[in-house]
C-alpha cells in the first residue's frame, strides 16, 4: 500500500514538472497533478483490460505510446486543473515512457 501512495506521489511530482517544460502541457498544482496521476492510471487499467497487454505502455511499442497519449489527453476531460494538447499529450507520453525506462516504477 505505502509502495502504491509513493509511485502516485512521483507521478503527480512529473506530471507537475511536465507542466512547467513542456508546451501543450498545462501546470497544475499538486492536488490536481495527484488526482490527473489516479485518473491516468486508472483509465490505463481500463484501456489494458478492454483491449489486453498489446497496447500497455510497459510494451514500449508504438501502439503504447500511442495509447498513453490518448489516455493523457483523455484525463483533461476529467481532471478539472489539467489542460493538455494532442501534441503536448504526445509530449508528455514520451518524458514518461523515457523515465520509465530509467527509473523503475513497479516492484520486480
Amino acid at each position: 500500500m505505502v509502495g502504491l501512495i509513493v509511485r502516485f506521489i512521483v507521478s503527480a511530482l512529473v506530471l507537475m514538472l511536465l507542466g512547467f517544460f513542456l508546451p501543450g502541457f498545462g501546470a497544475i498544482g499538486f492536488t490536481g497533478a495527484l488526482l490527473a496521476a489516479v485518473v491516468i492510471a486508472v483509465l490505463g487499467y481500463i484501456v489494458e483490460r478492454l483491449f489486453g497487454k498489446n497496447v500497455s505502455p510497459q510494451n514500449r511499442g508504438i501502439t503504447g505510446f500511442i495509447v498513453s497519449a490518448v489516455v493523457i489527453y483523455m484525463a483533461q476531460f476529467i481532471v478539472p486543473q489539467l489542460q493538455v494538447s494532442i501534441f503536448g499529450a504526445l509530449l508528455a507520453s514520451f518524458v514518461i515512457g523515457l523515465i520509465d525506462a530509467v527509473v523503475p516504477t513497479e516492484l520486480r
